[in-house]
């Protein structure tokens, strides 16, 4: 029984690190050497996302990201609960985690759980859009510093997407008609 036991685990322990070393491997071709994570902060519109637990019923979702220190920002969501009928915020805060890589951040909403948030695309010039994915393809949002986004940029963002592997069948597009 013993020996069977130090079999499992050493096999557990093989999965476990070839898994997380697959997707460290995988990430790196989210890497954007020259996203500058400053001009990243301010608020931010969800236009559209994928169906999730946390966000469920909401409308009218924002983010507001805030410097708190050198690799750290602080993140409030905001979103109008349509069945209660009252805005909910839940404020969290997010790391940097490559060091170079501004772009891929662990996100704390309920410490010490954190999740990837991905920023695997984005308006190069004037950051007025961003494409955001999980580690998981069930996490992906469309961001953008306007309420409504052009369609035409709306339509790549989901192309991309869709080239990344990340099904589009469940997407939850975000009204804005209430001001917060």
């Amino acid at each position: 029984m013993k020996s069977f036991l130090k079999i499992f685990i050493i096999f557990l322990t093989f999965f476990i690190y070839s898994q997380s070393y697959s997707w460290r491997r995988q990430e790196k071709k989210y890497g954007i050497s020259e996203f500058q994570s400053e001009k990243y902060l301010g608020k931010w519109y969800e236009i559209v996302r994928k169906d999730h637990g946390f966000e469920k019923g909401l409308s009218n979702v924002t983010a507001q990201y805030e410097q708190l220190g050198k690799n750290k920002v602080k993140v409030v969501n905001r979103g109008y609960d349509i069945k209660n009928e009252k805005i909910k915020t839940v404020v969290g805060k997010a790391k940097i985690k490559y060091k170079n890589v501004d772009n891929i951040l662990k996100v704390s909403f309920f410490w010490p759980f954190y999740a990837d948030y991905i920023i695997m695309d984005y308006d190069r010039e004037e950051y007025k859009y961003a494409l955001v994915r999980g580690r998981s393809d069930k996490y992906l949002w469309i961001l953008s510093r306007t309420p409504v986004l052009d369609s035409e940029i709306l339509e790549k963002l989901l192309e991309k997407a869709e080239k990344d592997g990340i099904k589009l069948d469940d997407l939850i597009y975000v009204k804005h008609d209430k001001s917060q």
